[in-house]
């Protein structure tokens, strides 16, 4: 385990949401409760930090602010309930290595639950949820009505000593779980659930941050399940934050999209990255390493093993050529290194193409190391503008990899 990152503290000032008028009905507004008790733990700060109770019931809220030092418990049964009245719902600057918000020009709309310069803030309990109530904002951005960007379910900012273990993320307006600019980050225990047509419900989605360790989950959205990120094009160059030290371990799970997803909007770089022992189901492709021209940085020490894939679309992807840019104003001669991907121990089942590495004319992808993987009965490789080597690969791999057959 990885966990160890950030200790656990132990809070002995306890709060309960229904001290501050909480009211668990599904029907009453309970955003001044979670506020007002949120703003006790800011002001009157106890040696320790404190823990905010949520007790069994269902609290529909507008978006909230945690603070430091504290912990939101949510007890078995608990649900915090993402209000559908998006007129009311604050609006936040965009990320400066996005220069925009991630969908729409302009600001964005602030995640449903929110930290912006913290530290030592635990989200836990006993299985209570997270519920986004997301298909209003699917259904604005499926009629393209959307003003900004898409709320996430629970966003840090420029944060530090973060866990989250032991709750159900449910129904994201759109990424599950966001920890952009942060360090020492702690997710576990976890389970994100959105269906699979609801449009980039990523799960979890470690971005510009380090030291992020990712546990013991099950994911099932309607994107990526792990997504690492860095920024977007020319504002991710320019704010140079990378992303690195990132463990997934014994996740599984089932999307449409990626199961264990680098980029695309890697322009800070991305770096130091292991995904271990996963289990993906109904894939669309398994593991997908993807940037595009314009996006700069880097991918590099990428380590992926021991995964099982059962029906999936594509088996392996590590593509130059994908995903979108922020504005025309992009350096087309910006193009990323990547190098040093290892993939090792895959076993597929009813994939229906085993792999695709597509590297740019420019800039190939160098020391690509494929061993021990076996993606049966599924069509050969397709690759270009890479090289690096392959042992034990079945179906047998692209020429452009330097083939050992023992």
């Amino acid at each position: 385990t990885c966990s160890n990152i950030v200790p656990l503290k132990y809070r002995t000032d306890n709060i309960s949401l229904t001290d501050f008028g909480g009211v668990g009905d599904g029907h009453t507004l309970n955003t001044k409760a979670f506020r007002e008790a949120i703003y006790r733990i800011n002001h009157l700060s106890r040696e320790g930090g404190t823990t905010l109770y949520v007790p069994p019931g269902v609290y529909l809220t507008e978006p909230f602010n945690l603070t430091s030092h504290m912990t939101l418990h949510l007890a078995a049964g608990a649900v915090i309930k993402a209000t559908q009245d998006s007129s009311n719902w604050p609006l936040i600057a965009p990320l400066p290595s996005y220069g925009r918000g991630r969908e729409r020009p302009g600001g964005r709309y602030m995640s449903f639950i929110h930290g912006d310069g913290l530290q030592d803030v635990v989200i836990t309990g006993e299985n209570g949820t997270i519920d986004g109530q997301g298909d209003v904002w699917w259904n604005m951005w499926r009629k393209r009505t959307l003003q900004f960007t898409r709320p996430n379910l629970v966003e840090f900012v420029n944060s530090k000593d973060i866990i989250i273990s032991n709750v159900i993320f449910k129904d994201s307006p759109f990424w599950n779980i966001h920890p952009v600019y942060c360090s020492n980050v702690v997710i576990r225990f976890a389970t994100i659930l959105a269906p699979r047509d609801s449009p980039n419900t990523d799960g979890i989605d470690p971005d510009s941050s380090s030291n992020v360790c990712i546990e013991d989950s099950y994911i099932s959205t309607g994107d990526d399940l792990v997504a690492v990120k860095s920024g977007w094009d020319e504002y991710g160059i320019a704010y140079g934050r990378s992303s690195s030290n990132i463990t997934i371990r014994r996740v599984s799970g089932s999307s449409p999209f990626a199961g264990i997803a680098v980029g695309s909007e890697t322009s800070g770089g991305v770096e130091n990255i292991l995904a271990e022992h996963i289990n993906l189901y109904n894939m669309g492709i398994g593991i997908h390493i993807k940037t595009n021209i314009g996006r700069g940085g880097y991918i590099k020490n990428i380590n992926v093993s021991n995964v099982y894939i059962e029906n999936a679309r594509k088996g392996i992807k590590i593509s130059g050529d994908v995903g979108d840019h922020a504005d025309d104003k992009y350096d087309s001669n910006a193009l990323p290194i990547v190098k040093g991907i290892t993939m090792a121990n895959v076993w597929g089942v009813k994939v229906l193409q085993a792999g695709l590495i597509k590297g740019m004319k420019h800039s190939p992808f160098t020391d690509i190391c494929l061993s021990d993987i076996n993606l049966h009965g599924t069509p050969s490789w397709q690759c270009s503008d890479v090289s690096g080597v392959a042992l034990q690969v079945s179906p047998w791999p692209c020429s452009e990899l330097i083939s050992h057959q023992l």
